[in-house]
């Protein structure tokens, strides 16, 4: 088969047990498919907190978004030391995980040292992508514990943005630049690219992100750039729903739908999809499957031109 984009969402990627079924689906449809690339968001809740923490660094609560940054420390290393990994690649990524949340704690310091009257969404760009690369590394790091090559990859490298601080509009000519020369000769040598979601950069490297709900966004833009196949979103649901399972206990999935049914329900605020990611997939000719990752053997959603 072709070209394959897996997005995980934050509660996919959050606890050991859902890190188990995410290794499990990539090791399974890396066997099926001849190029396999995968999205990861923040670990669930990671984003408010980091907001929260530069929000207390803009008014100089130094207390406040230290103790952030230290329970953030400790339930990515918590959530390490309960992976099946080896000595090394367990030290490698504590190292790895400590070095990006102390260069935010830097960055907080900064803001701390040179309060303002408003946070700026330049200055929140700056802070809460740190999520996605502690995800994306972990991610990362267990495939590779699995014999197969797997590379971290920061979006800042790959996605070219306005400069829409906090809901930046991706530039998708300079975009597919970077991504064929930096990201697609890792797939003609197996290698499985973990890529973090929602965030990019200004054509002069000041950092950006794509909007809340943004990894999926991340994920239609590396899917139309790679020439995907197909666009998987793995979620805790089972697909597009005829309603709230949270509300409603006779809530279904709906086995298909059609691009303009869901770019629809996400405009008016559906909470599976990232509004602004479906048209470019009808552009494409991408179809957009919606799957539980606790129930991969559903078939969950398909999406495509006609239902």
């Amino acid at each position: 088969m072709g070209t394959l984009v897996m997005k995980f969402g934050g509660l996919s990627v959050g606890t050991p047990t859902a890190l188990t079924q995410v290794l499990s689906i990539i090791l399974h449809e890396r066997e099926k498919w001849d190029k396999l690339l995968v999205v990861v968001s923040a670990l669930e809740g990671v984003t408010d907190s980091l907001i929260e923490a530069t929000r207390l660094a803009q008014i100089t609560n130094r207390r406040g978004y230290r103790r952030i940054v230290a329970t953030l420390r400790t339930r990515h290393l918590a959530l390490i030391d309960h992976l099946p990994l080896g000595t090394t690649e367990r030290k490698a990524l504590q190292a790895d995980v400590d070095r990006l949340l102390f260069d935010m704690l830097d960055r907080l310091q900064t803001i701390a040292d040179n309060p303002t009257d408003e946070l700026s969404p330049q200055v929140l760009d700056s802070v809460t992508g740190v999520g996605e690369r502690l995800a994306a590394r972990i991610v990362a790091a267990l495939i590779r514990q699995n014999t197969v090559r797997a590379v971290a990859i920061a979006t800042d490298t790959l996605v070219v943005t306005d400069d829409t601080f906090g809901n930046a509009v991706p530039d998708m000519a300079a975009s597919c630049e970077q991504i064929t020369h930096n990201l697609l000769p890792m797939l003609e040598r197996r290698i499985v690219p973990v890529i973090t979601g929602y965030i990019g950069a200004t054509p002069d490297g000041q950092l950006t992100t794509l909007g809340r709900g943004g990894s999926d966004y991340t994920a239609t833009i590396i899917g139309i750039c790679a020439g995907a196949d197909e666009v998987w979103l793995w979620t805790d649901v089972d697909g597009m729903m005829t309603t709230d399972p949270r509300d409603f206990e006779n809530a279904r999935a709906i086995p298909t739908m059609s691009y303009e049914e869901v770019g629809e329900m996400a405009y008016f605020g559906a909470r599976v999809l990232h509004p602004r990611m479906v048209g470019p997939l009808q552009d494409a000719r991408i179809p957009l499957r919606i799957k539980n990752v606790f129930k991969p053997q559903q078939p969950g959603t398909l999406i495509s031109e006609t239902n």
